[in-house]
């Protein structure tokens, strides 16, 4: 067969292109839409009582790839940082190679920064549940499965345990999920940043397929369900998502 000619050849890739990004349009068109059967509004949480020290607090949650939890929260009010990474296992400063394998017990997890008097731990637990995952699925979250994937709330404080434990039991008590909360309540022991790569991932990518797919609509909902909360501009880890 004989070779195509450079401006014949060249004029496809431009058609491939254009299609790949009608596509890609289209799907965020799509995953958007079908957002709005996705978040659940939630109840704020009835135990919510202010920290017992002032300042800056720290959550520590999971809830499947930490690239749309990390994404939801950082269009949160109040929240002043938000960084990917793993926590609940035992390997000192796993990497995101070693969490894949599903033997270090860690789960992709976001560390979040927030000021308490603009938004109270019981809020960021209504956001989580409402709108950051599905707490009903058990060690998995959409297309992800594992124990890395899995549903959990690591507390800092007892008083954030309280808070999680009677959330749970609330939610649970008024039947808001067709099935039971699997989520996990423990002892925050230690925190380890994600490779930087990972770090704004949705922010800086929002046309890969996955985040359009599975992250967008989570924004989508949180903008529909908790619109008091939503902040349009997104708090950032690295200066290059902060250029966006």
């Amino acid at each position: 067969m004989r070779r195509m000619p450079a401006a014949v050849r060249s004029a496809l890739r431009t058609i491939l292109a254009t299609l790949a990004v009608v596509a890609v349009g289209a799907a965020v068109f799509a995953a958007v839409a079908r957002s709005g059967d996705a978040g659940v509004p939630l109840p704020p949480a009835t135990l919510d009582p202010a920290p017992a020290t002032a300042g800056p607090q720290t959550a520590v949650l999971a809830g499947g790839c930490f690239w749309g939890i990390q994404g939801v929260f950082q269009h949160v009010q109040g929240v002043t940082q938000v960084i990917s990474g793993y926590a609940g296992g035992a390997k000192v400063n796993p990497t995101y190679d070693d969490v894949s394998t599903e033997t270090t017990g860690h789960a992709e997890t976001v560390k979040i920064t927030y000021d308490p008097a603009k938004v109270s731990y019981g809020t960021l637990l209504q956001v989580f549940f409402s709108v950051g995952h599905d707490p009903t699925q058990l060690n998995r979250q959409g297309p992800d499965t594992g124990t890395s994937y899995r549903s959990n709330i690591f507390y800092t404080t007892d008083a954030q345990k309280a808070v999680a434990d009677a959330y749970i039991a609330q939610l649970t008590k008024a039947t808001v999920f067709p099935r039971p909360i699997v989520t996990r309540v423990d002892k925050f022991t230690a925190f380890y940043p994600a490779e930087d790569y990972h770090q704004d991932f949705l922010i800086l990518h929002p046309t890969y397929p996955y985040i359009v797919i599975n992250d967008l609509p989570k924004i989508a909902n949180l903008k529909r369900v908790l619109p008091a909360l939503y902040s349009e501009t997104p708090v950032t880890v690295s200066k290059k998502a902060a250029g966006k």
